[in-house]
């Protein structure tokens, strides 16, 4: 018996999201629609010019598991944040949706992590991110008795950027498979591909399921052509998700190769689309449902994070499912 149905492990870190224009992000030089890493300097600059200032708990694998814990199924994260006021926020916001913080707030010089999101009105959002205390993650954090009773652990491409992140992804993935459970890894952005690529693509064939976005899987095999880039995953991997931006998400697993539909909608912030979308296909895998079924689980719960500020769910997503007679 598994105590958990997923568990996560990633970085913790809580998201300030204000609007603003191209013109604003000019000023600023914030390179429009990716993620960038920051020093403490650059943080405290960007904050102080962020305009409407909104607060809530992020971190790409934490927002996945906070929305399979909304929708019910039994979680964990895995992840490090300071013994200070937003540490203890981000704790209690995580109990909040239903989710088991296992790690304590950690005493230490480190703040807890934080990114500055900026929307523009195209819904596009520029990630500025300052790492602080998550970048410690380490083995110690993995409690194996937590990792070892996942039906599914769910990894952030994110934790190899310091060996230390990566020591601890691998610990948990380890734990996991020992204790009979799934482990995969979401490919977090291309420039995280281009930075670890040899590593993920060893992960690609040692791990039960990868997803990623078209950029990223294009990055991950140097190539402009998707198909190639998918042929060749799906013939190394177990299963592999492609999204693609309003376009149809392809899943490959084994012979089986599934094109899911999403339905367009006009994109209010597209904070948290692809962290949604795999909580509500791991809620599909975690209960047995068909590929074409986990993904459009996945679709609807993108759908609905992008239509508001805010990288996760503020309607009852398992609702939405029932409507579709999907659960």
């Amino acid at each position: 018996m598994t105590k958990y149905q997923i568990v996560g492990i990633g970085n913790a870190i809580v998201d300030v999201i204000g609007r603003c224009d191209d013109a604003f992000l000019a000023r600023m030089g914030i390179d429009k629609g990716v993620m960038q890493l920051i020093e403490t300097e650059r943080a405290e600059f960007l904050y102080a010019q962020m305009p409407e200032r909104r607060q809530m708990p992020g971190g790409s694998v934490a927002n996945t598991v906070a929305g399979l814990g909304a929708l019910g199924l039994s979680t964990a994260f895995i992840g490090r944040v300071s013994d200070d006021a937003l540490g203890h926020y981000y704790a209690g916001a995580m109990r909040a949706v239903g989710t088991e913080f296992v790690n304590p707030p950690r005493a230490g010089d480190l703040p807890t992590s934080r990114s500055m999101i900026f929307v523009t009105p195209d819904g596009e959002r520029s990630m500025n991110t300052h790492l602080g205390v998550s970048t410690d993650l380490d083995e110690s954090d993995v409690p194996e008795d937590v990792a070892g009773q996942a039906g599914i652990l769910f990894l952030e491409g994110y934790l190899y950027d310091k060996p230390r992140g990566k020591a601890a992804f691998e610990r948990a993935a380890r734990a996991a498979r020992a204790g009979g459970g799934r482990a995969g890894i979401t490919l977090s952005d291309p420039f995280c591909v281009d930075r670890h690529r040899a590593d993920f693509r060893e992960l690609v064939r040692s791990l039960d399921f990868v997803i990623g976005n078209e950029h990223e899987w294009r990055a991950l095999y140097q190539t402009d052509d998707l198909g190639a880039a998918l042929e060749q995953a799906a013939g190394e991997s177990g299963l592999i998700v492609c999204t693609r931006s309003g376009h149809d998400v392809v899943l490959v697993e084994g012979d089986e190769t599934v094109s899911v539909p999403v339905t367009r909608v006009d994109p209010v912030d597209t904070t948290g689309a692809g962290d949604q979308f795999a909580a509500g296909f791991l809620c599909g895998l975690a209960t047995g449902k068909p590929l074409a079924v986990a993904g459009r689980m996945g679709c609807i719960a993108a759908a609905e994070v992008i239509g508001h500020y805010g990288a996760r769910p503020e309607t009852d997503i398992a609702a939405l499912f029932a409507a579709e007679g999907l659960i």
